[in-house]
């Protein structure tokens, strides 16, 4: 026998180290733990669920987030190996859900299993969102209104698409507390009432980006928290006269409204084929739209002259070949009609 041979004090088997084996070491180590009782605030409207003081929105089941929970509340000495864990869960009741879990894994070289139970407490709570949501609460109403006319019924399906959207936005990155309360669809225009500073900026910025004008804000004091004032804002959002894709009439000539920029229009100049800036503040008339306009087919070319069906007679006629719309036999273009002077307006 090697007499530098050490021994265990507890079994009084030899040992590799001075003091107490692996084997027992492992034993009088209590090398997994877990809380017996989790208690998981959800909201019953939407489900979210309070993580700390944090609501966050979740798409998984109830046996999923309880077993993620449990798995969450335990304890593992930080010198086992090979870790392996299994969870089997069960609802003794309907706001509580048990969790059994059995691990497997190495400590010292030592196998070792154990069983540990996790009891999961549901308790109901209405998440932030929710609350404001049920108590009207609001920071801000967004009016779209048009000048000199009203909103038309694409502006207005745009305008609600984009604020549903920028909400949805929102919420899939975490932003809850920014939502739409509710959407008017009025006389004058659109109300759209939210509840957030911030979603109120986005919307605004968006549909100006997309329908043109221009939006003032006008904020009103309605309280105070921790020491800081609080305002509700109306954002007033004030679109142009003339819209994208309006065809008007100048000094007997057509364009194609393109965009509206600081009190002036861009416009595509129909006759020419060319882009020109004119003054939004002079009075044009408005022929139509082109998002209204017929697609025709050439049925001949002639010269300078087009032969088309006309879609309202069906009867053919010819109009101009302009030479910015590369007519050919066979072509498909788009065409509008002037009903007040009678004129058939090729709009590519």
């Amino acid at each position: 026998m090697n007499i530098q041979e050490n021994f265990c004090p507890k079994c009084g088997g030899p040992t590799e180290n001075e003091g107490i084996c692996n084997k027992c070491l492992a034993e009088s180590i209590e090398w997994i733990v877990a809380e017996p009782r989790v208690v998981c605030a959800y909201c019953p409207t939407c489900e979210s669920v309070k993580q700390g003081n944090t609501w966050s929105d979740t798409t998984k089941e109830r046996q999923v987030l309880a077993e993620e929970l449990a798995l969450g509340a335990l304890h593992v000495h930080n010198d086992v190996q090979d870790l392996h864990l299994t969870v089997e869960s069960h609802e003794p009741s309907p706001n509580r859900t048990k969790c059994i879990i059995h691990a497997e894994g190495t400590l010292y070289g030592v196998p070792k299993t154990a069983r540990v139970d996790v009891l999961i407490a549901w308790k109901k709570e209405q998440c932030d969102r929710c609350n404001r949501l049920s108590g009207n609460y609001y920071e801000g109403v967004i009016q779209v209104r048009a000048t000199d006319r009203t909103p038309d019924l694409h502006e207005r399906v745009r305008v609600e698409a984009i604020a549903t959207n920028i909400e949805e936005s929102l919420l899939e990155a975490g932003d809850r507390l920014s939502f739409v309360s509710r959407i008017d669809d009025t006389r004058d225009g659109v109300d759209i009432v939210i509840s957030s500073h911030h979603i109120g900026d986005l919307i605004t910025k968006q549909v100006t980006a997309e329908l043109g004008g221009r939006t003032t804000r006008h904020p009103k004091l309605f309280g105070e928290r921790d020491g800081k004032k609080l305002y509700r804002i109306t954002y007033l959002v004030r679109l142009p006269r003339y819209r994208r894709g309006d065809v008007i009439e100048v000094k007997n000539r057509y364009y194609e409204v393109r965009s509206v920029e600081s009190g002036t229009l861009k416009v595509f100049d129909l006759q020419e084929g060319i882009m020109n800036v004119i003054r939004e503040d002079d009075a044009y008339r408005i022929v139509a739209n082109v998002r209204d306009a017929q697609y025709v087919t050439v049925s001949f070319i002639d010269g300078d002259m087009a032969g088309i069906l006309d879609p309202d007679t069906f009867m053919p006629i010819t109009i101009p070949a302009l030479a910015w719309l590369n007519l050919a036999e066979g072509s498909a273009f788009r065409i509008l009609r002037d009903r007040e002077n009678d004129r058939i307006v090729p709009v590519g």
